[in-house]
Formats: structure tokens, sequence, C-alpha cells
């Protein structure tokens, strides 16, 4: 491809060489939480072997703070000890640790030290002390230490520490990590906070994942999905990984994993490999999986007592036997030196997707929870459809220029915009892009209507919108008929979408065409003859609006995909000229790749459905449920995975 938009592959590096983190969160099954007050380093030199033998070189380890800490500036030396052989154990094995601090929060409970009184955290100047002074004197014991991969403050923080003010939140955040660097640590640093932030999930906690990266080294997403589409469950990771690139660090997924209270073991090895091939394809480099060991033997411990599901997250079960979901972190290993990922690059892209501003909107904006959410909402099936149309978007957050090359903009289901960016995108029209907007009010009452501008200018349409007032959608299902040729549709041909939602957010712009406007038209009609595909032209560059809420529809809609958004992304793909290195008009298998640095291609085609698939043009005769094939393009496979 001669054009499009890069989307970086972002490294943490180790004496000026890029890493890769094959590993896992480590809690020895001779103790869970209590590990260091029953340390058995036999049974942790075999736990730590069979995670070794199996690909994983890197632990993320836990200082549990009540026994790390039993008394205000006191450590427990025991506890030292101890962990001091835990790292005594990597380098013997060639493995590295990544310490966490602050638990706190662990598998469904949150464990104070005896001493803190209910202070707050993150604002109470003797209990911050008191977590810097222990950041500090852990950290000047072990840092340097080969065995020391990173650091991380904590562990789910939002959860043991609760939400908190934003700006004492970063303060607090950026005291701790000066605190590890004051105990001389040169690793790299995170928070260990999930990324749950606003510009990831639409939800305010305080942890800004904007703010936070002024002051670490990479973005750890914690990623647990409950969903009701199989599609959106396997995706859900990496498109999470996608809004996390907002940091503009390295992105490891720092948490994810399945209790096989909740999945058998053929569909937690299909899951483990969905998730770790997308999130790769979504540019994460380091994978630590939730977590090495079963728990079986602590029914009468906790959190494992009143938490039952929390015993059966391992990779291994008690005995110490690998379960399937381990073999899938093996051959991901595999994968990535096979194609040697260090000196690789993501394909460039021509697709954007435009996030609005409002999913992370100042206060004072007075823009609601639940409509920062059905953001994320029609984001995420926007980047689903994407994936399904082998398009693989870059995410561009208003404010931000939509960068040079990006020859698509997708703009889903959309309630607000700002002004700026309103005219920004007819700019964009006129500079030859393919310009498409969906209408879409989401689930809330307030301000109930598109708080858009330059509908007509944009368009070339006028809407006929009653005050207060929907236009509703009855049908259950939308037929769309093309009246125009379109992006490889001819007259006639229909698109099929099922409708969904609230009172609210089921509903469709009423439009008519600005009568004198020759460059506007009607390119698609529902059933009732309504408007819902119009195009207007802009020199080379053409304006698209989708009067229905296409995404949201499928938001609202459980085991939903592949519906029929993908094929109109596809249209519009080939409306604006973008070209795919590889692709097969498939929406079951989701296709992108990496580049070398010695010019070869690497594709890789992930099935995510429950049939086999046709690759033979690439070199593979079936393609199995769930798996994935891994291509040196043309046609010489490096691997197929789950067959």
């Amino acid at each position: 491809m001669s054009r499009g938009v890069e989307r970086p592959l972002r490294f943490l590096r180790s004496d000026g060489r890029k890493q890769v983190w094959f590993g896992c969160n480590f809690w020895s099954r001779g103790g869970g939480p209590f590990m260091w007050q029953s340390y058995d380093e036999q049974l942790v030199r075999e736990e730590l072997t069979l995670m070794r033998d199996n690909g994983l070189d890197v632990t993320r380890s836990f200082l549990f703070w009540p026994h790390a800490m039993p008394e205000p500036g006191v450590l427990d030396e025991a506890v030292m000890e101890r962990f001091a052989q835990f790292l005594t154990l990597h380098r013997e094995l060639g493995m590295r640790t990544i310490p966490t601090f602050l638990v706190g929060h662990m598998s469904g409970e949150n464990w104070d030290p005896a001493w803190r009184g209910g202070r707050d955290l993150y604002t109470d100047v003797w209990m911050v002390a008191q977590q810097a002074h222990y950041l500090t004197e852990v950290t000047r014991r072990f840092a340097g230490d080969a065995a020391v991969a990173g650091w991380l403050v904590s562990n789910e923080m939002p959860i043991y520490g609760g939400a908190g003010d934003r700006a004492a939140v970063t303060a607090w955040a950026q005291l701790m990590v000066t605190a590890i660097r004051a105990g001389g640590a040169t690793e790299p640093i995170s928070i260990g906070d999930g990324a749950w932030g606003e510009e990831v999930t639409g939800k305010d906690n305080g942890f800004s994942v904007r703010d936070l990266a002024k002051v670490t080294d990479f973005v750890g997403p914690h990623v647990y999905p409950m969903g009701d589409d199989v599609v959106r469950q396997h995706l859900r990771a990496a498109f999470v990984c996608e809004m996390a690139n907002v940091a503009g660090l390295p992105t490891v997924l720092e948490e994810f994993g399945v209790s096989s209270d909740f999945a058998s073991d053929e569909h937690a090895a299909q899951y483990y490999r969905q998730v770790l091939h997308s999130t790769l394809l979504a540019g994460a480099t380091g994978w630590l999986a939730w977590n090495n060991t079963d728990f079986d033997n602590l029914p009468q411990q906790d959190p494992y007592r009143h938490h039952p599901f929390e015993l059966h997250f391992g990779l291994t079960r008690v005995d110490g036997s690998c379960k399937p979901q381990l073999h899938e972190m093996t051959r991901l290993r595999e994968v990535v030196e096979a194609v040697d990922l260090p000196a690789c690059r993501r394909w460039s892209t021509q697709t954007a997707l435009l996030v609005p501003a409002y999913i992370d909107a100042p206060k004072h904006w007075t823009f609601g929870e639940q409509e920062r959410t059905h953001i994320v909402d029609v984001l995420e099936q926007a980047y689903v459809a994407c994936r399904e149309a082998d398009l693989g978007p870059v995410f561009v957050r208003e404010p931000e220029v939509l960068p040079d090359g990006a020859d698509l903009v997708l703009v889903p289901s959309v309630k607000a915009l700002t002004v700026p960016t309103w005219h920004g995108l007819e700019r964009a029209a006129a500079a030859g892009r393919t310009v498409y907007v969906s209408y879409g009010l989401g689930d809330s009452p307030v301000q109930r209507g598109p708080w858009w501008t330059g509908l007509e200018e944009l368009f070339g349409v006028r809407h006929t919108l009653r005050y207060g007032m929907v236009e509703p959608v009855d049908d259950d299902v939308v037929e769309v008929r093309f009246l125009a040729s379109f992006g490889g549709f001819e007259v006639g041909e229909t698109l099929r979408f099922e409708a969904a939602g609230s009172a609210g957010g089921r509903s469709i712009l009423p439009v008519e065409l600005v009568g004198d406007d020759a460059g506007a038209q009607i390119v698609a009609v529902d059933q009732h003859d309504r408007p819902v595909l119009v195009r207007r032209r802009h020199g080379d560059g053409q304006a698209v609006l989708c009067t229905l809420p296409v995404e949201y529809f499928a938001a609202r809609r459980p085991r939903v995909n592949p519906e029929d958004t993908w094929r109109l992304y596809a249209a519009l793909a080939a409306e604006a000229h973008v070209e795919r290195r590889a692709s097969i008009a498939d929406p079951r298998v989701v296709v992108d790749g990496v580049t070398h640095d010695d010019g070869r291609e690497f594709a890789w085609f992930v099935n995510g459905s429950a049939d086999e698939i046709d690759l033979s043009a690439y070199g593979v005769a079936q393609l199995p449920p769930y798996a994935v094939a891994v291509v040196q393009l043309p046609a010489t496979p490096v691997a197929v995975i789950g067959a």
C-alpha cells in the first residue's frame, strides 16, 4: 500500500532492546495471597519451571500489603527475605517478574493493613506518605536485580481505593511513581489500575489513562468481559487495547483469562486464542494471563471460600497438569518468534474511526455517563464491523486532526460532536475523503436530538424532526434497498438490519433533500421509502449520511454478529478506494497483519466462527472453527493454531 495511517507497535525496552512479555500473574498454590507466610520454595520452583517450560518467562508477583508492611513504616523482614528468594528462583530459571506493591484488592476481596484505620489512600497525607515509604524501601532492596522486569504500583486500585477525584488520583499516582524511582528503579513502571478510566470505558473513576501516561511507561488493561455476542466477546480485549492506545504507550494485556467454572476447556482455549491474536493485531506487545494455577487445595481460605469461581482461573490445575489455555500461550510465543515481532510494524490503514470528545468530556459539559457509555458501545460494535470488513481502523480522538492517509472516516451512531469537528468533516470530504456519519441518540432522554450542525452543507439534506419527539422504527427488521450503485451494490440490492434499543434510540432521522442541491443523492431507502443512505459529493470526496443507528441497533442485540453493517463498511471502503494487503469476503474471519523490516509480509486470519473456512487462496485448505492461521504472503503458512 502506498498510502495509509501508521498504527505503531510499541515495545518496552531492556538494555536498548525491544521486549515482548509472555507471562502470567503468579500466586503459589501453596498459599495464594498468603504465600509469603507459608512459602514453599521447592513448590514455587516447580510452578515457575512449568511456566518457563511452556514459554512463559515473565510473572506478575504480588507483595501482599498487610503481610509486607504489618506496621506503619515497618517492613516484615521474613516476607522481604522470601521475596528475595523468589527473585533468586527467577534468575536461576532465566525468568523475570513485575513486583506489585499495593495489594490491596485480590480476587473479589479488599485486604487492608490493620493500621489503615479507614484513611483515604489518595488524599490523606499521612497515608500517602506511608505508601510512598513502603514503595521506596522495597524498591531500594530489589532495584537493579536482573529478575525484575518492571514495577506496578497497585492491583486494581479503583476497586481497592475506590473512585477518586481525577486531579487527586493523578497526584497520588505521580507520588507513587516518584517513590519507586527514589528507590533506584530504572525499569518500566505502571499503575495496575486496569485501564478502566473514562477514555476507555466512558465511566469516570478518577484514573485517567491520558493523565497516568504522563508518569508511567506502559498501560495495562485488565479485561474480563461478560457479554451476549460471541464475536464481541472475543474482540473485546482488542477493542480495549485500541481505546487504551490513547496513552501513546506500549500496551501490555496485564490481566485476562477465564475461570473453568465459567467456560469448558475447549471454549477456554478458543477464548485465549482469539484474545491473544486479536490483541496482537490491536497493538499489544505483552500478555500476562490470570493466573498460573488453580487453588482447589485452599477451599477454606479467603478469598476462594466466598468466591469459589476464583479457584479455577489457572493455566494449570492444582495437580500441576496443563490446561489447554497454557498451550495457547505457548503457541503465541512460537508465532511471535517465527515472525520476529520486535522487527515488525502493524499494517497501515486508510480507515479512521472517530471517537467523540464527549466520551471523557469535562464535567461542566454536563454530558451524562449513560451518554458516554453509549459512545463506547457503538464504537465497539463499529470496531467489530470494521474487523469483519478487514479494515483495521485507527482510532482518532476528537478534536485531533484527521491524519493524512485516512481516506475513509467513520462516525458511527453519533449523537454529539463539537462544532469544529463538523466543520472539519466537511473539509475532509472536500479534500477527497469519504466521510460516513450515522445518526444515533442512544438511550438517554436528555436533550434527545442530534447535537449536529451543518447538515445541509455536509449532506445536502434538512431534517423534519418535531421538537422533543423521535421518528420511531417500528419494524423488527429494516430492509434497506439501493436506488443507485454504491460501493459494489447495484440498484435493487438490499441490506437488512434488526432494530433494537430504547424508545428514543430505536429511531430514524427523517430527512429530505435540499431542493436545488445537485450534488446530493438518496442512495438507499427503507421499506417505507424513507431515506436511509444519502450521499453528497464534495469535489473528489463525499459525505455519506446513514439515517439509521445501525451500529447502535447491533450493539443492543445479543448474538447478532456478523450482521450487515460490515457490508455497508465494505461498500464505503470501495467508494474510498481503500486497499488491503490481504482480505477475504467473509465476515467470519478477521484479517490483518504486520510487515517485517526486511519487507516480508505476515497475515493473520482469525476465524471467529464455529464454521470451517476455505483459505486455499492463502495456502490453507480449511481454517477450523475459532482457529488462527498466520501466513507469509503470498501463500506460505507459518502456523495454523487450533487445527
